[in-house]
């Protein structure tokens, strides 16, 4: 048995199509066709269903490509120890980040980068939890960050990157006063823009809001944050959204940011990686970023309103 045969094998699986598999590895059709023909007589069973095009895999098949995803994960690992005892660490490493983290994920990835110089860092940024973890667990990402929470990690590794807590932005017009803390009841009085049904961040807040007999119904939803503060800086919008994003995305001017009162709506964001050990060296130097960086005191520095 080849590694070759396996890194096909695996591409087909993937790509569930023989030609974008032998695009994917370089090869041609029949090379890549021949290889697994040649895997599955040494292994004694069929992998592949063929017809005219490729049909699937066949049960036995759906259950070896874990073991080929494992068997060729530990391999590249083992050439990541290495390299990194001879000249310190260098490849790819593949991480997936929900929405929600996108704007705090360099907080993160910059000081490992800078750690690291040789290696090379693929984000995917706009990824759901369980995807993430069950691309974890195919071996096609190396680490992830999620919300936890509703999400079978049973056989993985977490820790801990932060509490995420929702804010209420809008123009100092709407809101008056200077309370720093605003009641729901208040809130749902504003013309409000929200998440879209659906994404995480408009989950927690309906929950929230179900617990006391309360409904929101905004006028304006979105899938992205970037539009919600560009109708909120209009003056006439508010929005309830996470204050982790306003370490980027900073409130527009003239507005004020008010934490929420009974509730308050938090959900924990951690990084998740592997269980098995020893695991990659990469994904254990990024386990040790994490923990030295400290992100969430980093995120629980006040942000200031940006009135003007």
């Amino acid at each position: 048995m080849l590694f070759r045969q396996l890194e096909y094998f695996v591409a087909l699986a993937r790509e569930r199509h023989f030609a974008r598999a032998a695009s994917a590895c370089y090869v041609s059709q029949p090379a890549l066709s021949e290889a697994i023909r040649k895997l599955e007589q040494e292994l004694k069973v069929p992998l592949v269903r063929r017809g005219r095009t490729f049909e699937g895999l066949t049960p036995e098949g759906e259950r070896l490509v874990l073991w080929a995803r494992r068997i060729l994960a530990d391999h590249d690992a083992l050439k990541q120890e290495v390299t990194a005892l001879q000249t310190g660490l260098t490849g790819d490493l593949r991480l997936g980040v929900i929405p929600a983290a996108a704007g705090t994920v360099a907080l993160l990835t910059d000081p490992f980068c800078a750690e690291h110089p040789l290696v090379r860092v693929q984000l995917e940024a706009s990824m759901r939890s369980a995807d993430i973890i069950d691309r974890i667990r195919r071996f096609e990402l190396d680490a992830g960050i999620i919300y936890p929470d509703r999400q079978d990690t049973g056989d993985l590794a977490i820790t801990h990157l932060y509490e995420e807590q929702h804010v209420l932005v809008a123009s100092s017009e709407l809101l008056g006063g200077q309370s720093s803390t605003i009641s729901w009841p208040d809130a749902l009085e504003l013309p409000m823009c929200l998440l879209a049904h659906g994404m995480r961040g408009r989950q927690l807040i309906d929950d929230a809001l179900a617990g006391r007999d309360l409904v929101v119904t905004p006028q304006l939803e979105t899938d992205s944050v970037v539009a919600l503060l560009a109708h909120v800086s209009t003056g006439r919008w508010a929005t309830i959204i996470p204050q982790t994003w306003l370490q980027t995305l900073r409130p527009p001017a003239g507005t004020r940011v008010r934490r929420l009162d009974s509730p308050s709506i938090t959900a924990r964001v951690v990084l998740v990686t592997a269980a098995a050990q020893p695991g990659s060296v990469l994904t254990r130097a990024l386990l040790q970023t994490a923990r030295n960086t400290r992100i969430d005191q980093i995120l629980n520095r006040p942000v200031l309103s940006a009135e003007t």
